[in-house]
């Protein structure tokens, strides 16, 4: 289950989430909780925007833990994660170039990851993917995180050219397609 929290301080030329700029409603964390009971999903997964900019986020995740859900947290990368529970999975996303936004990273995360962590790239062109493969292999996060996972934007990077690139390279990451802008449609929410 994902829970979408509004706000973002980024502005990335590919965003594909502006709604999560100013849309949603308050809930308290009760409320949140409850409607995550409801659905009774095990796994939840916390997003945004910037899911860092809600000061409710951190108990959040400890109210969560403690009922035993996996938690997992994307985050764009540019707040520190030192401070996230240790059990939540980190999901942190490293801003390539043609973001707009790659000024922005915290590199300190990639030294905050724990083994169970992910480490996302969203890839726009062959300079990005160039930038990606230099930040795998500086950081060595193929071997330090359970997954390095490389993206597509999507309707702009052919899945099957990133492909052949990583497959070139013998690149140790997963592609990560968006699914559901393939399952239904690229505009289609909740799903």
């Amino acid at each position: 289950m994902f829970v979408r929290l509004t706000a973002c301080d980024l502005r990335c030329t590919w965003c594909d989430t502006p709604y999560a700029f100013h849309e949603g409603g308050k809930m308290s964390v009760d409320e949140v909780v409850a409607a995550v009971e409801r659905h009774g999903c095990r796994l939840v997964e916390i997003t945004g925007g910037e899911p860092l900019l809600q000061d409710d986020v951190y108990p959040l995740m400890e109210r969560l833990l403690a009922r035993g859900y996996t938690v997992m947290l994307e985050t764009g990368g540019h707040r520190p994660i030192d401070e996230v529970p240790a059990a939540v999975v980190k999901v942190v996303d490293v801003k390539c170039p043609a973001s707009g936004e790659a000024d922005k990273n915290d590199w300190r995360n990639l030294e905050w990851l724990a083994p169970h962590d992910e480490v996302k790239f969203v890839v726009q062109d062959r300079a990005d993917y160039e930038f990606a493969r230099d930040v795998i292999a500086r950081h060595a996060l193929a071997s330090r995180t359970a997954a390095v996972l490389i993206s597509p934007v999507h309707g702009v990077l052919d899945p099957r050219t990133l492909s052949e690139w990583i497959l070139a390279d013998h690149l140790p990451v997963r592609l990560q397609l968006q699914l559901h802008k393939y399952i239904w449609t690229p505009t289609t929410r909740g799903v």
